[in-house]
């Protein structure tokens, strides 16, 4: 019975009796139920770690592919823009011409204009001059004798210049 008073033997005494206890009371099987427990939350944990990883991948594949279509669209938009621009310079070009060439005729048919009425003036003005100068020669040169004469001659040759 020395082996009753050593220390060595409690303890593995004590140690046996915390195992037995410990078995009694089901412990392992309730730490087995609380590591299970722990572990399907962890597994539930990565699983929707994993459902919104791969939702963030789609959502971040869909955002590259609008982001896309958005570049492409706006390359459109430019291309077009560019188009439109250069229609409307040609337009402008063809409008800025047509009037420069439209204000061109008009001054130069406002110069004939001018001209033909210059023209006129002129020419009026040496009609007065030739009547004027014609009324003072025949007053000077022809007497009421002569003018009788001839104005009995040109009537009587009236009749035959009307026909």
């Amino acid at each position: 019975m020395e082996i009753l008073a050593t220390g060595p033997f409690w303890v593995l005494v004590a140690v046996l009796i915390f195992f037995g206890i410990t078995i009694y009371l089901k412990v392992p099987g309730m730490l087995a139920a609380q590591l299970d427990k722990r572990s399907n939350e962890i597994a539930g944990e990565l699983d929707q770690a994993r459902r919104l990883r791969e939702e963030a991948q789609e959502l971040l594949a869909s955002y590259k592919r609008k982001q896309e279509e958005a570049m492409k669209e706006a390359e459109a938009i430019i291309a077009q823009a560019k188009v439109e621009a250069e229609r409307l310079a040609v337009e402008m070009r063809a409008n800025m011409q047509a009037q420069v060439e439209r204000r061109q005729k008009q001054a130069e048919d406002k110069i004939r204009q001018a001209e033909t009425q210059a023209l006129q003036e002129v020419r009026a003005a040496a009609a007065d001059v030739a009547v004027t100068a014609a009324k003072e020669l025949i007053a000077g040169k022809v007497d009421t004798a002569k003018d009788a004469s001839l104005i009995e001659k040109s009537i009587s040759e009236l009749p035959s210049k009307l026909h």
